[in-house]
């Protein structure tokens, strides 16, 4: 049983009725300069934007979406684009099928010589082969469609060419390709039949009595069906007996079943095949005069190739959804990993302030080293007698001994060191472990697994901080001391000295307000430096001396910890998220929806 009919879209509910056309063909188009708005200026756009993104974030949509993206920019390099640049050129048949169909066997009977191996081993097909008339050769042996392979006039067993021979039993406008098969236990033969079938005008789709009922070839077909492609089906191989009539309208009912009740199907017998391994003509008769009344009618053939661009174009639109998507994503998953490395060096950053603050620094190494500075034995009431005294006190002090000076200020150093590294370090920990919790962030952190640590280097620039500081907070006294005479008197020992109780003074509570806490932890300590400091500066010039001090410190350790956190943010940075692809990629695909009736436009 044979059923004939124009080559309609899989989405048809029916087969068309036709008749012999003339046999008169259209010369072919010169190629006319894209305008920035048409429909190829914006698909290669598209095609160029697919192409540069990366879904690096090793996300659930990350897969399918490059797997999405790569199959887009084949179709759109393969077919689309050159498809676009000339929609009168030869139709291109791409014959595919499963393993053991009979693909190659049929292309050879249909242009009667065998031009592509056929025989029981498995593969069969390993490089394509196109066959044409000879007037058509031009077309396809100038890489037109299928750019990306490479163009043979014998066989070859690279996967990444195509040869391309003539035949004159083949009518002129119509091209087929004997296609590897889709179920090959090759992954390289099953990738390049769903590129070549990607880049057809027409499917003619071979399969068997015994196995029309698989899920390979079904599957295949409903790519067709969403895609709107022009799909033809050759039922092959029919035992005798009657079979035909049991099978035949099984699968027509299949087919309706699947919304593609429309496709031509041809039923092909089991036979002998004749000494070249070919099918007679009378076999393949109804199915060779179709594919020649197809060659021979230009509009027909026109009808057909706008069915399968407009499908595929349109088919884009589900593709840009699924990238956009996976596109925000990857942002929604960058957005969650910076969160977690602020969270962690904001949570770093008020450790230190509550260190600074609270006067923990005022404590051991720290206390014993002011108290042998300053002899603090007497301090409070030494300070209820008089503050002078406890100012010429420590000027004195400092001046005829510079030992114990240095040796609290290195104290105090250290123990400010102390407590940036502990902070960086479970700063570090923090973050890594919000990393190692969510997929993406745990690969990047298996791509830099040193990230978990502080830098190599926090050591040398936390002490480097700490002298700068330090440096700093001597400058500013001198400069707020200006012509202070006490100051100027006692010469660099008081400035010295000076700069030590601001030092202090920014170690203990906001605003200079020692609380019983404070007195018992640090012994009067933050008393005595208030006191000798007002004595000098005044009292609004010390809060204010302390106050900039504190924020110097704040600002140096905030850019400590930028750095730091930076190192997680360059590990971001590298994977490439781009925030604009999603909106770029969704503006885009409204320009091709509106640009697309050009093709239903063109004759």
């Amino acid at each position: 049983m044979t059923t004939q009919g124009e080559p309609v879209s899989a989405r048809s509910t029916g087969p068309t009725s036709s008749s012999d056309p003339p046999s008169s063909g259209r010369p072919p188009r010169p190629r006319e300069e894209r305008h920035p708005d048409s429909l190829p200026a914006r698909l290669t756009e598209l095609r160029d934007t697919v192409k540069a993104t990366r879904f690096a974030l090793p996300l659930p949509s990350a897969e399918r979406a490059g797997t999405v993206a790569a199959a887009m920019v084949a179709q759109l390099d393969d077919y689309l684009l050159p498809r676009l640049e000339r929609l009168d050129a030869p139709l291109l048949v791409v014959v595919g099928g499963s393993t053991g169909a009979g693909k190659s066997t049929l292309v050879n009977s249909l242009v009667r010589t065998p031009i592509s191996p056929a025989g029981v081993l498995r593969p069969t097909t390993r490089a394509p082969v196109l066959v044409c008339h000879p007037a058509d050769m031009s077309w396809f042996s100038r890489a037109n469609l299928l750019p990306s392979l490479t163009r043979t006039s014998g066989p070859s067993a690279d996967q990444r060419s195509l040869q391309v021979v003539s035949a004159h039993a083949l009518s002129p406008g119509l091209a087929l390709l004997d296609a590897p098969d889709i179920d090959s236990v090759v992954d390289a033969n099953r990738h390049l039949a769903g590129q070549l079938l990607a880049a057809a005008d027409l499917w003619l789709f071979v399969t068997t009595a015994a196995r029309y009922a698989d899920a390979v070839p079904w599957t295949l077909l409903h790519t067709a069906r969403n895609r709107g492609t022009a799909v033809a089906l050759v039922l092959d191989r029919v035992p005798g007996g009657g079979a035909a009539n049991e099978i035949g309208p099984h699968l027509k009912q299949m087919l309706e079943e699947h919304d593609l009740g429309g496709v031509p199907l041809f039923v092909l017998p089991e036979t002998r095949l004749d000494s070249q391994g070919l099918l007679t003509e009378v076999q393949i008769g109804s199915l060779h005069d179709w594919l020649g009344r197809l060659a021979r009618d230009a509009e027909a053939r026109a009808a057909v190739v706008r069915q399968t661009v407009g499908g595929a174009i349109d088919a884009l639109t589900v593709d840009v959804v699924i990238l956009a998507a996976a596109a925000e994503d990857q942002v929604a998953a960058a957005g969650t990993l910076g969160e977690a490395v602020h969270h962690a060096y904001r949570a770093a950053t008020e450790s230190v302030e509550k260190g600074i603050h609270d006067g923990a620094l005022l404590r051991g190494e720290v206390l014993a080293r002011w108290q042998e500075l300053v002899g603090t034995g007497d301090i409070m009431r030494a300070l209820q007698a008089r503050v002078g005294k406890m100012r010429d006190r420590v000027v004195a002090a400092v001046t005829g001994r510079p030992a114990p000076g240095e040796r609290f200020q290195e104290a105090l150093g250290s123990g400010l060191a102390v407590l940036l590294k502990a902070a960086a370090t479970d700063a570090a920990e923090r973050a890594g472990t919000a990393w190692r919790a969510h997929p993406a962030g745990a690969a990047l952190l298996d791509a830099a697994p040193e990230l978990v640590h502080p830098s190599a280097d926090l050591d040398e620039r936390i002490n480097r901080l700490v002298r700068d500081w330090q440096r700093a907070v001597l400058e500013l006294v001198r400069t707020e001391a200006g012509d202070k005479r006490v100051v100027a008197r006692a010469s660099a020992y008081a400035v010295n000295a000076t700069g030590l109780l601001v030092m202090v003074s920014v170690f203990a509570a906001t605003a200079f307000i020692p609380t019983g806490a404070e007195i018992a932890v640090a012994g009067g300590t933050t008393i005595a430096a208030q006191k000798v400091l007002e004595a000098i500066f005044g009292d609004q010039a010390v809060r204010a001396l302390a106050e900039r001090a504190r924020q110097d410190l704040g600002e140096r350790v905030a850019e400590l910890f930028a750095t730091e956190s930076d190192r997680f943010r360059a590990a971001l940075t590298g994977a490439g998220v781009d925030e604009a692809l999603s909106p770029r990629l969704r503006a885009l695909s409204a320009e091709i929806h509106q640009a697309r009736p050009e093709v239903d436009r063109t004759q």
